[in-house]
């Protein structure tokens, strides 16, 4: 069965969909069989993966959450062999105010997904930067969260609100929901405060905190708007290189392997 992986954090602008893009990508790469699900409005996982997020096409993640199809008819394959998306739309937007008469609505995803998770190694959700019954849902349905850390102190105190949240869904809906790791993205060496702000996620996490450390990068930066994922972008980009290494480190605490010549 896949494991399903939220990547989360209320506050935007931390990469978190690059992130979600990135690490589906990587693993892909390895010869894993990855799910990356958009269920952000805004739906840059799908633009970045060069899919146009509107077009009308009735078969998004919000026809999905409102019923009206299976997730097995959202599913797009991507230019990656090993890597499939089901791809966004505004209009789930609409999702929250349509969800809300349905009968266990914070346990949707997770009865959605049971069709297709023996199909995949990894299935990632790239959530929206908000903490409504979307990301509930998704929280819900996963069995770790990733968290997007951008070293700067107002991040940190951010914090607490996304883990608050998180602890009302292992309360309420998940008790099984983990948390994988913090990961410090947009890092620049260069800056004092960036590694004073590392130092003290590893004080106070410790080994949740990721090894890997995803720097500031030009390359990473510019993958989206060709619709691609850095490792397709630009395979010897510091960006392409911090990926990779993050998903044999998300293998490694899972106790597996990818192909030994990427290692």
């Amino acid at each position: 069965m896949g494991k399903v992986i939220a990547i989360a954090n209320q506050k935007g602008g931390v990469g978190k969909t690059t992130t979600a893009i990135n690490l589906s990508a990587s693993l892909a790469v390895l010869e894993k069989k990855v799910l990356l699900i958009d269920a952000d409005p805004q739906a840059n996982s799908t633009s970045g993966l060069n899919f146009s997020p509107d077009t009308e096409s009735g078969r998004t993640f919000y026809e999905v959450m409102i019923g009206e199809i299976g997730i097995e008819d959202a599913l797009i394959q991507t230019e990656m062999a090993n890597l499939h998306l089901v791809p966004s739309h505004i209009n789930l937007v609409g999702a929250e105010i349509e969800m809300s008469e349905m009968e266990n609505r914070a346990g949707v995803l997770r009865n959605v997904l049971e069709p297709v998770r023996n199909n995949y190694d990894y299935i990632i959700i790239d959530c929206s930067p908000s903490l409504g019954i979307i990301t509930v849902n998704c929280l819900a349905a996963a069995d770790s969260v990733i968290i997007p850390v951008q070293p700067e102190f107002f991040a940190l105190e951010g914090l607490g609100k996304l883990l608050q949240t998180i602890r009302l869904v292992q309360c309420e809906a998940n008790p099984d929901l983990a948390i994988e790791g913090f990961l410090v993205t947009m890092f620049d060496g260069r800056t004092k405060v960036h590694t004073q702000v590392v130092a003290e996620l590893r004080e106070h996490f410790k080994d949740m905190v990721f090894r890997t450390i995803i720097q500031r990068n030009i390359r990473l930066s510019e993958a989206p708007s060709h619709g691609k994922p850095i490792i397709l972008y630009d395979i010897m980009s510091n960006g392409a290189n911090n990926y990779m290494g993050l998903a044999a480190e998300l293998l490694e605490r899972n106790g597996e392997k990818g192909n030994e010549q990427q290692q």
